[in-house]
């Protein structure tokens, strides 16, 4: 339970930073510049608050490769997440964002080489469903580009789960969030000699929101898949939806069409379906079963 609602909070702060992110879009500031700000300021964060502390020991590693894997991945993935939302209306990027589930599943039989189950097929078979339902509509409301970019964005957010799942196991939130700002500032930062950074107060209230909401959301995400298995958590990230909306209208004068309505609740139970079947696979497989994970 306290997993659960550690994703659903973070599931509420997330949705805060891309609606920022998507005013910073529209005020000018280039993508790779807001995940710069994005990254650099929960490293200074983290580290101030473990250097104030005495506790920097805490960044202590003996999975740098790993962590290194997964500020790539990571980052990459944060290219599509916070590129889709300046493409799409906030409501449809994120029923897109909830194909991950589904990514998850089609990555555990391809990559993983897993036994996929009956169930779990079909589940991806009504999600994609639900994802052409959600932009096969309005071409004009919801762009072949835009589109593209959110199901990269939840292909990327499976990859990126598996990696934070594994890396858990060993590593605190804390230190998980750390090295994945850390090692994607260096990839960053040459994109700034192309940007301008005169920006007024608001800007960079914005530019500090994203940060700090950004850094608050990955370290509760980390914690809960700590506390709870990928499959358990993630039916916590739906609840993004209805924030999104609001979000939307509130802000951006935006309400989701007809196809957002109808095509959400069908990816939504096909995401639910998956997570039942993997607590029943874990159930089965007991305790002491075989890790779903790779080391």
């Amino acid at each position: 339970m306290l997993a659960l609602g550690l994703r659903l909070l973070a599931a509420m702060i997330l949705s805060a930073m891309l609606m920022l992110v998507k005013l910073a879009g529209e005020r000018g500031l280039w993508l790779p510049e807001t995940m710069f700000w994005r990254q650099l300021i929960p490293a200074i964060g983290i580290f101030g608050w473990l250097a104030a502390r005495g506790e920097l020991h805490r960044l202590r590693t003996d999975r740098p490769w790993i962590h290194a894997r997964r500020a790539f991945l990571g980052t990459t993935g944060m290219f599509f997440t916070l590129g889709v939302v300046l493409l799409l209306p906030l409501a449809e990027a994120t029923v897109l964002g909830f194909a991950a589930p589904i990514f998850a599943v089609i990555l555990s039989a391809t990559v993983l080489r897993e036994h996929v189950g009956i169930w779990r097929w079909t589940a991806v078979v009504l999600g994609l469903v639900g994802v052409v339902l959600t932009t096969g509509f309005d071409r004009s409301h919801l762009p072949l580009a835009g589109a593209a970019v959110g199901i990269m964005s939840a292909l990327m957010v499976a990859l990126v789960s598996i990696q934070v799942r594994d890396l858990a196991r060993t590593e605190e939130p804390l230190r998980v969030v750390f090295y994945f700002s850390a090692f994607s500032l260096p990839a960053l930062a040459p994109f700034l000699l192309f940007t301008d950074l005169h920006h007024d107060a608001t800007s960079w209230a914005i530019i500090a929101g994203i940060g700090l909401t950004g850094l608050v959301a990955q370290i509760l995400m980390t914690a809960a898949l700590r506390l709870g298995s990928v499959s358990s958590v993630i039916v916590m990230d739906y609840s993004s939806l209805g924030w999104a909306a609001m979000w939307g209208f509130l802000v951006f004068g935006q309400l989701p069409p007809a196809s957002t309505w109808v095509g959400a609740p069908v990816v939504m139970v096909a995401g639910l379906i998956i997570a039942w079947r993997e607590q029943v696979v874990a159930r089965k497989r007991g305790p002491r079963g075989p890790q779903h994970l790779p080391a």
